[in-house]
């Protein structure tokens, strides 16, 4: 392995001069710089994360704790194109990701125990689903560097979807076109879920419609059997409605195969919309209307401000950033107003 000692004899210079070009120190002339990292390529150097993590006290490693109820992973449409704008954000950065969890081999660890094991110097919590379980708590009560997506806490910083904006914006949409019988399956409990739900029901009642507990629905996300069972069994009111809000883009085929089975197409017999905005909501036929959330900026943001946390240059109580979503209209809600 090529040490910085090697590099300096080859350059015949100090092994300060040698490790100050390397870091890019100012105190060392450009052609130095770029003698030293020219031939430091062409030996086939690699600085030691160790070495440097003695030096700077720092591992220059993140540690992410992502889960989700369905189980679906990094499959998972929305989720894995938020984890790789961050992934893309902070590598750039020069970091490094560990994922967390509580097994390490067949050893048994905290979230917290095993962010101290890896020395991570700082942690992105995305899409955990109970925060009141107990090792999420102990990780939110330490010292350590965090951001979290879609969960406003006391404890650490946040970068949420605006889905307070997001839902009022499509129900204004649905009723725009005519729409007054207006049904909502939604998701898994959890902070996404309860801003939706509290927003399309303030939203009808601005807009004078009337809310009507047979329309209101919990399904769980990404779930799309569960959505099949829950289209039917709403569609089975004596007064049905005409359109139905699913709690994602993915649960919304479940709502399609359940209207195909009974016969009923989309949107001339039932309007449908989803939520997220995946690529796949816009290759269906008909494309689904649905908001699209902006993936991309949460993960580059939530890297941003971990970044800065982790180099004190803000703080815990700093607010909450909040990203704004898109109408994408789509061809699956019918026009009631022609």
């Amino acid at each position: 392995m090529v040490s910085i000692k090697d590099i300096a004899a080859a350059c015949g210079v100090s092994i300060a001069t040698v490790s100050k070009a390397l870091n890019d120190h100012k105190d060392v002339s450009e052609t130095t710089k770029l003698t030293v990292q020219e031939t430091a390529k062409k030996m086939g150097y690699f600085p030691n994360s160790q070495a440097r993590a003695l030096k700077t006290n720092r591992t220059y490693n993140i540690g992410v704790l992502f889960s989700e109820q369905t189980n679906s992973g990094l499959t998972q449409n929305y989720f894995a194109s938020v984890l790789d704008s961050f992934k893309k954000e902070v590598e750039s950065a020069g970091y490094d990701i560990t994922f967390i969890s509580g097994n390490i081999g067949e050893r048994k660890m905290t979230p917290y125990e095993h962010c101290m094991y890896r020395n991570v110097d700082g942690v992105l919590i995305v899409s955990v689903d109970d925060f009141v379980d107990k090792g999420t708590v102990e990780l939110m009560k330490s010292n350590i560097p965090m951001v979290s997506i879609d969960h406003i806490s006391e404890n650490h910083l946040s970068v949420v979807s605006d889905n307070e904006a997001g839902m009022r914006q499509l129900v204004e949409y649905i009723a725009g076109k005519g729409h007054t019988k207006i049904a909502y399956i939604y998701g898994d409990s959890s902070d996404v879920t309860s801003i939706r739900l509290r927003t399309f029901k303030e939203t009808l009642v601005r807009l004078n419609i009337k809310i009507r507990s047979e329309f209101l629905l919990q399904g769980r996300y990404h779930d799309t059997k569960c959505t099949e069972l829950l289209v039917k069994q709403v569609l089975s009111c004596s007064d049905r409605p005409t359109c139905i809000i699913l709690p994602d883009d993915f649960a919304a085929i479940g709502a399609i195969n359940a209207l195909e089975e009974l016969g009923l197409s989309v949107p001339e017999d039932i309007s449908i919309a989803g939520y997220d905005g995946i690529v796949l909501s816009q290759v269906l036929r008909p494309k689904l209307t649905t908001i699209r959330q902006d993936t991309e900026r949460l993960g580059a943001e939530a890297a941003k401000r971990l970044i800065a946390l982790i180099n004190k240059e803000i703080t815990n109580d700093s607010a909450p950033v909040s990203v704004k979503g898109s109408l994408l209209e789509g061809a699956s809600v019918k026009n009631l107003n022609r």
